[in-house]
């Protein structure tokens, strides 16, 4: 899988996630502060990250501030981007089951290696759901992104 992976900090849990991602086989491509002479700014490297998705360019992505808040609410501005701020493995596996998520948002300050691997097993071990009502949410969201470019 193609994965953009984006930091506004070099922290060691951003490169434990990027090693973690290629030696489970996935294609990496690194933003922001994993990227030397990049644009580190939260909201510039989770958007470029976010935008890889939304182009096709990767198959998902793992966006990372200090919180994980802002790095969740810059890729959600992307249309066609789901993203999930999860602290555990429970929230992620939901994500991806119940909102079809497709960018996963973490923050680095809490964030163990230990942590990281549990929420990644179980973000890729999760199918996103195809109970109707999940699909009709899913659905509205979208609708949401289109109305959005409507008007802008």
């Amino acid at each position: 899988m193609r994965i953009s992976v984006s930091s506004d900090m070099d922290e060691p849990v951003a490169r434990h996630l990027v090693e973690e991602l290629r030696r489970r086989g996935h294609e990496v491509r690194e933003h922001g502060a994993l990227r030397p002479g990049a644009d580190s700014q939260w909201a510039v490297c989770s958007e470029a990250a976010a935008r890889d998705v939304a182009d096709g360019a990767a198959d998902q992505a793992v966006v990372c501030c200090w919180t994980g808040t802002g790095a969740s609410i810059a890729a959600n501005k992307v249309p066609g981007v789901r993203a999930a701020l999860c602290t555990d493995a429970g929230t992620a596996e939901g994500a991806r089951r119940w909102n079809d998520a497709n960018v996963l948002a973490l923050g680095l300050r809490l964030t163990s290696a230990p942590v990281l691997r549990e929420i990644l097993d179980a973000w890729f071990a999760a199918e996103p759901s195809q109970d109707p009502e999940d699909l009709r949410n899913v659905a509205r969201v979208g609708r949401l992104d289109a109305a959005g470019k409507d008007t802008a």
